[in-house]
């Protein structure tokens, strides 16, 4: 890989609402995006990563230089398409070096309308995300360098954030449908559950393949529902236990219709486990409050501290909100809590199964420290008969 040449024109520019300016070249689709930006630490995974439905709303800064090297393929799509508004590069992608790969990331980012830009210096993007906080941006390109940067500083200024921002009910299912597609193992991939399983109903807040994945290798016949499923249509499958997805967007705007779903689920004392945007909102419905952090965390590197057991796990984690561990009711336990700076990552009822946790233990990219809580669920739905 190499970077650009400086006598290349820039032919894709990022503009902060703040009036502050990259410039590099543009790949993948051209035109126009507005987003908030984060960065994500991970080293692989960035196919998983920009079509994790999460990152909804954002624009992703990849602080690995080599991102594209490996290429895509149809088996890494975490959704449909990239749901991801864009990307940013230190390096231009060039030509895939992996036996799996079977298209080239600036041909997939094209067909699916994602704009890329690279040669831009990460570094200092990345120190200017962490100090002023994930900002509003515009990203453009035009293959022929041209910009009005006017405009773009104003689109960004624009931008409404995603404070208040419901985006669940954008990236949910249309209707339900049944999984039981298992983890990928070599050398078949992918391949479907046979024998019987516990009938698990999964809320869809933008789930990822592979944690449907996880649930169904755990043992758990799936039914997913939409977002804005009602706890009436969640126990008219009559599930032994309901999971709770991760997903993007200010969880006290979705929680407006999911928290009395999930309330109403919880009279019925049922096995739950959440993830991500499923464990903000789980504490919303048992009595606690979330916040918007500053930049959020987005990586594949967080040691996550279990405090009930001492243990350190390395954690895959994607939020830009947390759970307000000052405001846990009593009966409500913290379990869990970062080491890089000791926000939530998870709680639990003292008296019932009813669990979650702020990071992603499918490991869809990451460490497979955690995937031991797919198990955990499915132990508390069998102990409960």
């Amino acid at each position: 890989m190499s970077a650009p040449s400086v006598t290349d024109k820039p032919t894709a520019c990022l503009a902060l609402a703040d009036g502050t300016l990259f410039y590099g070249k543009g790949f993948g689709a051209t035109g126009q995006t507005e987003a908030e930006l984060c960065f994500n630490t991970a080293m692989t995974g960035y196919q998983e990563i920009m079509t994790d439905p999460s990152y909804a709303g954002q624009i992703v800064t990849f602080t690995f230089p080599h991102i594209g090297n490996v290429g895509t393929n149809p088996d890494d799509d975490e959704a449909n398409n990239p749901v991801a508004a864009g990307m940013v590069v230190k390096w231009d992608p060039t030509e895939p070096s992996s036996w799996r790969a079977t298209e080239h990331l600036t041909n997939w980012l094209a067909k699916r309308g994602r704009i890329g830009i690279g040669g831009l210096d990460t570094r200092r993007l990345t120190r200017a995300i962490r100090q002023q906080g994930a900002p509003h941006v515009a990203l453009a390109h035009d293959p022929n360098g041209n910009f009005d940067i006017g405009a773009l500083v104003a689109a960004a200024r624009a931008f409404p954030g995603l404070e208040g921002l419901d985006l669940a009910k954008d990236v949910t299912c249309a209707q339900s449908y049944h999984w039981d597609e298992v983890k990928w193992d070599w050398p078949d991939g992918y391949k479907n559950r046979t024998t019987p399983g516990h009938k698990v109903v999964a809320i869809d807040f933008g789930a990822k393949r592979n944690i449907l994945r996880c649930l169904a290798s755990a043992g758990c016949d799936v039914t997913v529902l939409p977002a804005t499923a009602t706890a009436e249509e969640v126990l008219s499958h009559n599930p032994v236990g309901v999971f709770l997805s991760n997903g993007p967007g200010d969880p006290a705007a979705t929680g407006k219709y999911a928290v009395p779903m999930i309330r109403g689920i919880l009279e019925k004392d049922l096995p739950v486990f959440g993830i991500c945007l499923g464990h903000q909102m789980l504490a919303l419905a048992l009595g606690a409050q979330t916040i918007k952090m500053n930049h959020g965390h987005h990586g594949a590197n967080h040691p996550v501290k279990d405090l009930e057991t001492g243990k350190v796990e390395i954690t895959s984690m994607n939020h830009g909100f947390a759970v307000d561990s000052q405001t846990l009711p009593e009966g409500l336990r913290e379990t869990h809590v970062s080491l890089f700076d000791g926000s939530n990552c998870g709680i639990r009822m003292a008296d019932r199964p009813v669990f979650s946790v702020q990071y992603h233990p499918e490991a869809s990219p990451g460490p497979q420290d955690s995937n031991y809580l797919f198990d955990r669920f499915v132990d508390a739905i069998e102990k409960r008969g």
